[in-house]
């Protein structure tokens, strides 16, 4: 199996479940593999991956980015703050995405399983040392435009 393959299942997997969560289609734009990770003002969830592929996904979104989605999961009420409730909700939505990767990857006999989502402050990160980064890109109707950086180890 190629790497594109895997990259498709997840931008797909992406696209889905931000348009069931904000009712929108996201434009995806051109996706970067990079070695350098932006960790600034970001909310960092963790979940791991196990069977035919093996490792680690740790998505990182902008802290404002983060306030809208999770604004948007919550049925449009306005979040001023990321608390314990917005935590979680960004990690459902890490679950979401990952759960959705899982199923798309078993559609083409690939079977991975995740683990349960858990929030990573960004003193942990250092652990999780990045093999590579998938940055990418999706422009989101009311929500603006948001760099998902995706680190697989």
């Amino acid at each position: 199996m190629t790497n594109t393959v895997y990259i498709n299942s997840f931008l797909d997997a992406t696209s889905l479940v931000i348009q069931q969560i904000v009712g929108v289609k996201p434009l995806p734009g051109k996706y970067k593999i990079k070695a350098v990770v932006e960790m600034e003002r970001h909310l960092w969830i963790h979940i791991g991956l196990k069977g035919q592929l093996s490792g680690n996904i740790v998505y990182g979104i902008p802290e404002d980015v983060a306030l809208k989605m999770v604004s948007a999961m919550m049925g449009g009420y306005v979040m001023t703050e990321l608390n314990d409730i917005g935590h979680s909700a960004i990690s459902e939505l890490g679950n979401m995405i990952s759960g959705n990767f899982s199923t798309l990857l078993s559609q083409q006999g690939i079977i991975v399983d995740i683990t349960p989502p858990r929030y990573v402050q960004q003193e942990e990160l250092s652990t999780l040392v990045p093999k590579q980064l998938l940055m990418l890109p999706l422009a989101i109707e009311n929500i603006g435009t948001i760099n998902v950086q995706v680190v697989i180890t």
